[in-house]
């Protein structure tokens, strides 16, 4: 019988499963953690930002003063359609309504008048007119052609006028 009394008496050593302390197993958490880090950062797209846009707009005395050279001028329709109105008054469209947001023709149109400007010796000014229900996406398109032409010198004009 002592064999007995000595399985019993070790049972009773031993400490009841009430004082376990419970763990957390994290290293299944964390796995789950990093395939969702490479999943969102996979999937993610990478956004273009908006050009540096460093405009110095004219004060108002600086519309009193003469302009040496015609001012590029142009006009952002409702529809997205931008145009360029001529010396002689007609409009020339240049980049169609909602065509890429790079506007290949309008930058090539700001980078030749840019250069036609400082061959004269003046900063190249343009003057931008925006329809009342043209979309804010395309004007900051034709500001992002602006200043990938480093143009500064910038005039918004009224609708109406």
């Amino acid at each position: 019988m002592r064999s007995y009394e000595k399985a019993m008496t070790r049972k009773k050593r031993s400490p009841s499963p009430s004082h376990d302390h419970p763990e957390l197993n994290l290293s299944s958490l964390v796995d789950v953690c990093f395939l969702l880090l490479i999943y969102f950062l996979i999937t993610s797209q990478i956004i273009r930002k908006e050009n540096d846009l460093s405009t110095a707009l004219p004060s108002y005395h600086h519309f009193h003063q003469p302009i040496e050279q015609s001012p590029l001028i142009l006009l952002i329709e409702d529809n997205g359609s931008i145009s360029i109105r001529n010396e002689a008054g007609s409009l020339e469209l240049v980049e169609p309504k909602f065509s890429s947001p790079e506007l290949p023709t309008l930058s090539q149109r700001l980078l030749l008048h840019r250069d036609l400007s400082l061959t004269s010796g003046h900063k190249a000014l343009v003057k931008v007119k925006v329809s009342g229900q043209a979309k804010q996406q395309r004007v900051t398109d034709v500001l992002n052609a602006l200043a990938g032409a480093k143009i500064t010198e910038i005039i918004f004009l009224e609708s109406s006028s």
